[in-house]
């Protein structure tokens, strides 16, 4: 099937933008459905939606004192009170010491 560049109207902005023929390639290729969204309307919503992936938006840290070693260190996710939290060290020496199935 031959693709051709093609004009899309953004749901967001109503902004024209170009869908390039390689790009239709690659979204039929993997059953995806043409963009609804121009690429600076997709950029922003994946930076309000926290980016995920390392794709843009601010990343939240969490103070926690190790649960090991009792140094400060910070933390990607929400700590919980019922599971132990490491610093970085101190969950590489639990990582190699723990049993490989």
């Amino acid at each position: 099937m031959a693709f051709e560049d093609k004009t899309l109207v953004c749901a967001d902005c109503g902004a024209e933008f170009t869908f390039s023929a390689a790009d239709q390639e690659f979204h039929a290729s993997r059953g995806y459905q043409d963009p609804r969204r121009c690429p600076p309307c997709r950029q922003a919503r994946r930076a309000e939606r926290g980016g995920g992936y390392g794709r843009g938006g601010e990343r939240i840290m969490y103070d926690v004192v190790c649960s090991s070693c009792g140094a400060q260190t910070q933390v990607p996710f929400q700590p919980r009170l019922d599971r132990p939290v490491y610093c970085d060290e101190c969950f590489a020496k639990q990582r190699a010491n723990r049993p490989r199935w």
